[in-house]
């Protein structure tokens, strides 16, 4: 997958040239979860078999951070962790737009006519069953039909994707992921969830316990964090994984409150600082809490990574391959 950014008044796209035009879907795919997996699945293969370019076009920040920043969510993707998901997709190309007040302000005319034509060179429009578009979201899926006939360009709806009795979307995966519901998460995600940021250099302490940590840095405060606790967890990096726990949040015990993302990986004593990693939350093992000493915390992180230890050997196939049984 190709990506490129544009912003609502640039003259040129960001995409090359598409010769055969394109099959298109649109939205903010926060999470790139299994109902996303399916629309790229989707006009793919449609794509493939008219011989055009598969785009999706996306925005850059959430649309609610500009139009009711009270109402924004907090993220399940960062800006890079969505590159990377959608490059793991069969799509050819995905257009960021730069969302702001003047894109904000386009009616569902000026949209289909700037971004879907103009830009993309649209021949087949492929959208979830609760797509809006335009200012307000005045646009829905009729818009798109008549807009459609009036201008050439064919409108297809895809359903949603359930999970159990309820359909897969990013806000039932928040409310899971800030309810402490990793599994239900991971089913609806495709994949566990999880934090990507560079290695920084902390307070050494952890070594100096016997458990030397990597401390997670430029996390985005948009990016949505299960409960505060010590994890299970999975971390990943350049030419590397290995298991370990992390503690998320504040460091009682040594009197700070600041909230930290601090992973001791397991059977791994090398040098990551500067590195960008991946960390994956497996299960929680319990709150952060405050100890009467630093062996007090000694012998509790001890039994943190025996349990840890435990739960990743018996953690079971990827939550990708569950899914999709």
């Amino acid at each position: 997958m190709a990506a490129a950014v544009s912003r609502a008044g640039d003259l040129v796209s960001g995409l090359p040239p598409l010769a055969g035009g394109s099959t298109v879907t649109v939205g903010s795919f926060d999470g790139v979860h299994l109902g996303h997996q399916a629309v790229l699945r989707e006009i793919a293969a449609r794509a493939g078999a008219a011989g055009r370019a598969s785009v999706l076009v996306t925005f850059e920040p959430h649309p609610l951070e500009v139009v009711n920043p009270q109402a924004a969510p907090l993220l399940l993707t960062t800006g890079p962790e969505r590159r990377e998901m959608l490059a793991q997709t069969p799509l050819d190309y995905a257009l960021f737009l730069r969302f702001d007040r003047q894109l904000a302000g386009y009616s569902p005319e000026e949209f289909v006519t700037r971004v879907l034509l103009d830009r993309c060179g649209t021949r087949e429009l492929v959208i979830g069953h609760d797509h809006g578009f335009g200012r307000g979201r005045s646009g829905d899926v009729e818009t798109l039909r008549r807009l459609g006939r009036q201008h050439g360009f064919e409108v297809d709806v895809v359903g949603a994707v359930d999970f159990g009795d309820q359909h897969v979307s990013s806000s039932r995966i928040r409310r899971a992921i800030a309810g402490g519901d990793l599994v239900t998460a991971a089913r609806m995600l495709g994949r566990p969830y999880q934090v990507s940021g560079v290695v920084g250099h902390g307070e050494r302490r952890g070594r100096l316990l016997g458990v030397p940590t990597i401390n997670l840095t430029g996390v985005p405060h948009q990016k949505l964090l299960p409960p505060d606790g010590v994890y299970a967890v999975r971390v990943e990096w350049r030419g590397g994984r290995a298991g370990g726990m992390m503690n998320q949040g504040p460091r009682p015990t040594v009197q700070d409150s600041r909230r930290s993302l601090e992973a001791h990986l397991f059977d791994f004593d090398g040098d990551l600082y500067g590195e960008w990693v991946r960390v994956e939350w497996v299960e929680r093992l319990r709150d952060v809490e405050r100890f009467a000493s630093l062996e007090a915390l000694q012998q509790q992180l001890q039994r943190d990574r025996a349990r840890a230890l435990a739960v990743l050997a018996s953690s079971g196939p990827d939550p990708s391959r569950v899914a999709h049984a």
